[in-house]
């Protein structure tokens, strides 16, 4: 028997991953880490204590078992390791490089206690690659039933509802609004960080599952979600479209050419190839002094996308503090090694016009924080007599997004106050047979968040259509009150086919 690990016991310091020259990545969009090699994740998976709380499984939002996974790494059973994670995440490649693992499963790791925590997320990446490398997936044996499910958006929470309503039996198509699929997966997120080769292997898997991918297709606009029900015959629909569309600051100049949104220069360099100008034929204008305004993940992808197209200056403008930055340690750390310079408490109140209805520069005010405000965040307060100018010719705004109104206008769906879809504790939505989740729901959230929710909707889904769900067996609880047929609890009752043999004359 292996003799039980301790604090004391475990390797002390958290492996490191390799990463590019910062010198040389704010050259390329080649990735920045390069991942665990296998001694670097034999050694980190060495630092799990396997203990028996296991609070890494509650700070999971679809619950991977993650001891049990980490165990199959120490016996060197990668393929083991897979099958572990695929039970609940069928893109272990993509979640491990951009969930922010230190605010849900290392965030409560034990271990983190008094060291620093496990490096989950490297070692689910790890053992993603290792998937794509060697081409494993997992296909469990699928009895086809006759329900049509339709999935509208691509995105996290999509695909998650699409590959749990797929191994249910059904015949699944998820409608894209944009040429490829993914989603925010791929628009929103560079390569450097996610490479599209990954996302495409993660999609593949899905195929192999049965489910179909329209793409080219906005939902709202050729047709709405009462004739997916009505008209084309879907029994079920999930909406999952994400919630891409900017928010501005409306402040004066806003509105002037080289003001964009971040979600529009991310996408035109992202999905639609702008980068690689004049190859692709996607124009992108870029500056020589780049001000992104925010500092959240979006912001930083956006400054360091800027600086990889030749940006000879890129500022960050944040009205709070360093400590109050919403992007994640490691991205901020990674932006200032590649050269953004940050402003810290500072506030932008107008952009300058430079006569011909460009941007020269923008007026900011500095800022000092005052109470705490709703989020639990110290409110900024302007510093009187702190206003000044700095030169700039590109202004991005990364300081949110909002729902697209599209699904509001065209569906009877019910809107919350802020314009997101209005859906109960099972993510129904006020349109019978039709739910949602995800960012369309809930706002800007993780990847890891939004497939937890697709994956809550499928389950209301699969009841809704009364098809047994094989994940959520029931258990001799007692609770069933002696109320058994043949044996088997109630709970259980539904319909089946049945094979009946003709008489032999």
């Amino acid at each position: 028997m292996a003799k039980k690990k301790t604090i004391r016991t475990i390797p002390q310091q958290r492996t490191p991953m390799r990463e590019q020259d910062p010198r040389e990545r704010a050259k390329n969009f080649s990735e920045v880490a390069c991942g665990f090699r296998l001694e670097d994740a034999l050694l980190e998976a060495e630092r799990c204590l396997m203990c028996p709380e296991q609070p890494c499984v509650d700070g999971c939002p679809v619950g991977i078992n993650i001891p049990a996974f980490i165990q199959q790494i120490t016996e060197k059973n990668f393929r083991g390791a897979y099958d572990v994670i695929a039970d609940t995440n069928l893109l272990p490649a993509i979640c491990g490089r951009v969930c922010p693992q230190e605010n849900q499963c290392e965030g409560v790791c034990t271990v983190g206690e008094s060291l620093e925590p496990v490096a989950i997320g490297r070692l689910e990446r790890f053992i993603g690659d290792a998937a794509i490398a060697d081409g494993w997936v997992n296909i469990p044996y699928i009895e086809s039933n006759d329900y049509k499910i339709g999935i509208v958006g691509s995105g996290p929470a999509g695909i998650a509802c699409a590959a749990d309503m797929a191994k249910a039996g059904c015949d699944v198509t998820v409608y894209e609004a944009f040429h490829l699929p993914g989603g925010v997966l791929r628009y929103g997120i560079p390569d450097f960080r996610l490479p599209n080769d990954v996302i495409d292997a993660e999609i593949n898997n899905l195929r192999k599952l049965g489910v179909k991918f329209e793409c080219n297709t906005l939902v709202g606009r050729l047709f709405t979600i009462e004739q997916m029900k009505d008209e084309m015959g879907f029994d079920s629909v999930f909406v999952g479209t994400g919630a891409g569309y900017p928010t501005m600051l409306g402040i004066p100049g806003d509105t002037l050419n080289g003001v964009l949104s971040a979600n529009e220069l991310l996408t035109r360099c992202n999905l639609m190839r702008a980068r690689e100008f004049p190859n692709f034929d996607t124009p992108l204008p870029i500056g020589k002094h780049v001000t992104v305004i925010g500092a959240g993940n979006t912001a930083m992808d956006a400054m360091r996308v800027c600086i990889r197209l030749g940006a000879e200056k890129v500022y960050c403008i944040y009205r709070r503090s360093r400590t109050e930055c919403p992007a994640r340690t490691e991205e901020v750390h990674h932006a200032e090694q590649e050269g953004v310079e940050f402003h810290w408490l500072t506030n932008p109140v107008a952009i300058l016009d430079d006569g011909s209805g460009g941007v020269r520069g923008m007026r900011c005010v500095r800022m000092e924080l005052g109470e705490p405000d709703d989020s639990g965040r110290r409110r900024p307060v302007v510093v009187a007599g702190s206003e000044h100018d700095f030169e700039t010719d590109l202004v991005v705004f990364a300081i949110g997004t909002n729902a697209n109104p599209i699904m509001g206008q065209t569906s009877n769906l019910q809107l919350n106050q802020w314009g997101y879809i209005a859906a109960d504790e099972r993510l129904a939505t006020s349109v019978a047979g039709v739910f949602a989740g995800g960012d369309i729901v809930t706002g800007a959230a993780t990847v890891i968040e939004a497939m937890g929710a697709g994956r809550r909707a499928a389950r209301a889904m699969k009841q809704y259509l009364g098809i047994r769900d094989t994940t959520l067996p029931y258990a001799s609880d007692g609770r069933d009150g002696g109320n058994r047929l043949f044996g088997i609890d109630l709970r259980e009752r539904n319909f089946t086919r049945v094979r009946i043999a003709a008489e032999q004359s």
